[in-house]
């Protein structure tokens, strides 16, 4: 089975990689885990006044906090290969983009991310990706 999960660093990602630790169907070598952090673009003014070399490696280190504990967890637990994806933008957007381009069995993420306390029962980047995403998904709350 092909897994996408996205990741962005909150207590609900913590919650998310704790659900797939105590499923053991989730973990094994018999799966392909892409993981995905999406980092939000710099304001195109911003990015336009920054060196290239200064906005990649922003961008890198953003995308590392959020993979670092992610790569931890998945060396731990599961001995399959893992890809890990980093994509620039709005998040929401950018999960369903790669969705769509990889065509994943199965997409797990957490209900919330680091958003405010507009969306209740869901958030608006997990609202948005099952509005938009014709690929099954699992939300951890």
């Amino acid at each position: 089975m092909k897994i996408l999960i996205a990741a962005d660093g909150s207590p609900y990602t913590k919650r998310m990689l704790a659900y797939v630790a105590a499923h053991d169907e989730w973990l094994g070598a018999h799966h392909e885990y892409t993981i995905v952090t999406v980092v939000p673009a710099v304001t195109p003014r911003a990015a336009a006044v920054l060196d290239k070399d200064v906005l990649k490696s922003y961008y890198e280190e953003e995308a590392e906090k959020v993979l670092k504990p992610v790569r931890t967890f998945f060396k731990r637990q599961v001995e399959a290969p893992v890809q890990f994806v980093v994509k620039v933008g709005h998040p929401a957007d950018q999960v369903v983009a790669l969705a769509d381009k990889t065509k994943p069995d199965l997409l797990v993420m957490g209900s919330h991310g680091h958003g405010s306390l507009g969306n209740l029962v869901m958030g608006s980047v997990a609202t948005k990706v099952l509005a938009h995403t014709q690929v099954p998904v699992l939300l951890v709350r």
